[in-house]
């Protein structure tokens, strides 16, 4: 039983029964203030708050990312709530690398940092490096950074620990994917004429918090030693990072018990399987749309110039404007580069021989498909929806990557062509090269290539 003198309202309570009770408490209090999006992202506000009491305990501290459109959309509100119930926080709207590790110097704290859309800003980016790099290190426990310190005749190095729980806001679009990728990213917006919320009120609002909060550090503190010792059992399919940055959010649930544990895989699944396929990095999501394109047109080749000017007529796709300026061939090489692809000069079936991208080899395409893309998917929504395949699929059903209806709907052609995923039946590969057909038309027995290079007539 934890005794009063640990709870400002002097409620008794003890860590096995009333864990869930108290992150309840959490709830209410953070949730008259805002109109969240989803009762999920709630779930993932008060459990986030609680693990800052321990994060010590932990391998990995998630950042939390709040994103949105527009300003006002109530991510400072999030950041202000925190504060109040956090373990030694610190909201900043600006700050500098070699302030942030000198602050964490002494000792564990929370870091708030708001308007961080100004600080990776593309043109601000390359001066913000060193945060980045900062924020990136200090998700797991034992990171420190390397600085000298002192005049030049005593100078020294110095290691300061930079691992810390980090909530950041700004709008959308501006973070880096090395932070995101270790984040659990909610996307706000303006609450709508029907939704309404409690006038916040600091003086208010932090009289109300300080009893919850020393409930919150009572609870956390019985159950540490469960909560270092915790090997919290994931969702399905939530693996690798993922299953990492949800670690320390699910061992709190399991710990605090009553709704929570269902309710944090919930949130999990969520924000893990079922996130918008919009978020998808500016990579994966060429790689997808890719994977659409070659789809619909039953072909293992495209030129360069030909893929450019398809991927920019999608509609809702980026494509069109990246950075004010169209995709081109330069910049399609570039990204695609990355992920070990390469163009080539290939050859078409009017005798052609333009440079371009083809699915097959050790520089094709279908290798980053197979490693990047979920099984199946053809277009960067439908990566999402897991299609096995492109002939099973309802033509209306395969939608854009913003979850809009795609206006190009498959042709009679593209019905015809054989599943992607599957590579293993006899009717898949080639009579002649024996290689795959990936996407080949019904009843043809050898691959683009051996065709064009005079193999067969089929």
């Amino acid at each position: 039983m934890i005794g009063v003198e640990n709870n400002p309202d002097g409620r008794m309570y003890d860590a096995a029964s009333t864990g869930a009770q108290v992150l309840d408490d959490v709830a209410v209090f953070i949730g008259r203030y805002l109109a969240l999006p989803v009762v999920h992202a709630l779930t993932v506000l008060v459990l986030w708050t609680a693990h800052t009491h321990a994060a010590s305990r932990f391998y990995v501290t998630p950042r939390l990312v709040l994103d949105s459109a527009e300003p006002g959309s109530g991510k400072t509100r999030v950041l202000e709530l925190l504060a109040l119930l956090c373990r030694r926080p610190k909201l900043a709207i600006n700050t500098t690398t070699a302030a942030l590790y000198r602050r964490l110097a002494y000792g564990p704290m929370t870091v708030l940092l708001d308007e961080v859309d100004a600080i990776f800003a593309p043109k601000a980016a390359p001066q913000h490096e060193d945060l980045r790099a900062l924020l990136n290190a200090g998700y797991k426990r034992g990171a420190t950074v390397d600085r000298c310190v002192g005049d030049a005749s005593k100078m020294k190095v110095q290691e300061f620990p930079v691992f810390a729980p980090v909530a950041l806001a700004g709008l959308a679009g501006r973070l880096p994917g090395t932070i995101t990728s270790r984040a659990i990213t909610i996307h706000m917006r303006r609450r709508a004429p029907g939704e309404t919320v409690l006038p916040y009120y600091e003086r208010d609002a932090e009289d109300d918090a300080r009893p919850l909060r020393g409930q919150l550090e009572a609870w956390v503190d019985a159950v540490a030693d469960t909560l270092a010792d915790a090997r919290p059992q994931m969702p399905e399919n939530v693996v690798d990072r993922s299953a990492e940055v949800w670690e320390a959010l699910l061992a709190v649930a399991d710990a605090a018990g009553g709704g929570w544990p269902e309710a944090a895989r919930e949130a999990c699944t969520y924000f893990v399987l079922d996130a918008d396929p919009g978020e998808l990095s500016l990579g994966v999501r060429l790689l997808a749309d890719l994977r659409g394109l070659f789809a619909r047109r039953g072909t293992d080749r495209l030129p360069s110039a030909e893929i450019v000017t398809e991927l920019c007529n999608l509609e809702e796709a980026p494509w069109s404007d990246l950075y004010g300026k169209p995709l081109d061939p330069r910049r399609l090489s570039k990204e695609l580069g990355r992920y070990g692809v390469e163009s080539k000069v290939i050859k078409l079936p009017d005798g052609r021989t333009p440079r371009g991208y083809t699915t097959h080899g050790e520089t094709g395409l279908t290798d980053a498909w197979t490693r990047y893309l979920p099984s199946g998917a053809t277009t960067a929504t439908s990566a999402t929806a897991q299609l096995s395949t492109v002939a099973d699929a309802d033509p209306v059903a395969l939608t854009n990557a913003t979850g809009h209806t795609n206006a190009t709907h498959l042709t009679s052609e593209v019905a015809e062509v054989a599943p992607v995923a599957d590579y293993d039946g006899p009717d898949t590969c080639c009579t002649e090269c024996n290689q795959p057909l990936l996407l080949h038309a019904a009843g043809r027995t050898t691959c683009e290539r051996c065709r064009l290079d005079g193999k067969s007539a089929s």
